[in-house]
């Protein structure tokens, strides 16, 4: 009687890792992100309706007194509105994922084949509709008010290419503050207190020569203050000076410091 024979195990297939997993991850989430936003369009509105509200207010209480006409008002203040109206966003990113994260919704992510950082990634990338919306709302909403270009196409186009790199440089910030506070509304309050000085410590209301010495120094080296500055020489004409080489020059500062910090309390979050 023959022995039978003991089964051969055969070698266990290797998988080879598919190249560019990290990217296409996120590429695919920022797809979802995007899909939410636009089937859910309510998250859409303090983007579209809150800076037209901002606008109002300032053009029709501010505008005689500061420019003399409303008019010409609108003109000095729509470019800079332009580049709060995209920062606000941003922070609306860091709320957005600290809300996830506390219902579990990167949990589930965690038990899918992807990079770690993809969901992170996915959510801050997808959130780039947002700037364009808010942009593309706001301005036609100002030329439906009387605001006029007066540069070319491609200045308008780099104009608002250069703001939303800029918020979304800036957004990881906001980022690494939604991984490191424990509630949304900490998040929201603490985005507050960075967004104020940032935002209206500049010329954005009013021109800087009208304001007391020690708040044009801060003017002066506040990356918002530049990033307003480029976009009225953008979109109006006028001298750029070094406007963009600091707008692109504290961006990818802002990129290169809190980027990898936020990836890295996401990380020991998750």
């Amino acid at each position: 009687m023959t022995a039978l024979a003991e089964p051969r195990l055969s070698a266990p297939v290797r998988i080879e890792p598919r190249p560019f997993g990290l990217v296409r991850h996120s590429y695919a989430l920022a797809k979802r992100s995007v899909l939410k936003t636009l089937r859910t369009p309510e998250q859409l509105l303090d983007v579209t309706v809150q800076p037209i509200i901002f606008v109002l207010v300032y053009v029709y209480l501010l505008g005689g007194a500061i420019s003399g006409d409303t008019g010409t008002y609108l003109q000095f203040l729509l470019p800079a509105i332009m580049v709060q109206t995209v920062m606000f966003a941003g922070m609306a990113t860091g709320v957005n994922l600290n809300t996830d994260i506390g219902k579990g919704v990167f949990d589930r992510f965690r038990s899918l084949p992807i990079g770690r950082s993809a969901p992170l990634i996915g959510s801050v990338a997808g959130d780039l509709i947002r700037y364009v919306v808010a942009i593309v709302s706001l301005l036609a909403f100002g030329a439906v008010m009387g605001f006029r270009f007066h540069t070319s196409l491609v200045s308008v186009l780099v104009a608002c290419a250069l703001t939303v790199f800029f918020a979304f440089c800036l957004s990881w910030a906001f980022v690494l503050i939604g991984m490191l506070m424990r509630t949304p509304g900490a998040v929201q309050g603490t985005a507050f207190v960075i967004l104020f000085p940032l935002t209206f410590g500049t010329s954005m209301i009013a021109p800087k020569e009208t304001m007391p010495g020690w708040l044009q120094s801060w003017v002066d080296v506040n990356p918002v203050a530049h990033m307003m500055d480029a976009s009225r020489a953008l979109l109006l004409g006028g001298p750029l000076g070094n406007d963009v080489v600091w707008v692109l020059v504290w961006s990818v500062g802002f990129l290169v410091v809190f980027a990898p910090l936020a990836v890295r309390a996401y990380r020991r979050r998750t």
